[in-house]
């Protein structure tokens, strides 16, 4: 059986990293040293992302010594590795559908649904705010 790597694709990094920085950049076009600033911070955050993503995880980097020694057969550079708690609880499934996993998709099914249901609350207030602000019997 041969195994494919899921970490360690740094030419991913880099494009992709690339792609999103540009395409933001096409958008935001930085001006004074705070717009640059904020556009720094936003393509390291991109950086870091895509790092996490394809090349390494740092948590798995920063442990990685005392995992190989608990588990000597396990391949780090393996997607089911970046799943810790599938790992670290010694479960044998498939790392997408143990309970953590499914429990995590509920709490962002979760945080979707209670962002839609704030939208129209929010979306007012701001409005009211506006209106406030900038109406005709704004001071």
């Amino acid at each position: 059986m041969t195994h494919e790597s899921a970490y360690g694709l740094w030419s991913l990094v880099v494009i992709n990293s690339f792609v999103f920085i540009i395409f933001a950049f096409s958008f935001a076009k930085p001006q004074t040293k705070r717009d640059w600033r904020s556009f720094s911070a936003f393509s390291a955050f991109i950086v870091a992302l895509f790092v996490e993503m394809y090349g390494f995880p740092l948590t798995i980097y920063l442990i990685s010594g005392w995992l190989l020694k608990l588990y000597p057969n396990l391949d780090l550079f393996s997607h089911d590795a970046g799943h810790l708690w599938n790992t670290l609880l010694g479960w044998k499934i498939n790392p997408h559908f143990d309970p953590l996993h499914l429990l995590s998709n509920i709490l962002i099914f979760a945080g979707f649904i209670l962002l839609s249901a704030s939208w129209k609350v929010l979306y007012g207030a701001q409005k009211t705010h506006t209106l406030a602000t900038t109406g005709p019997y704004a001071s």
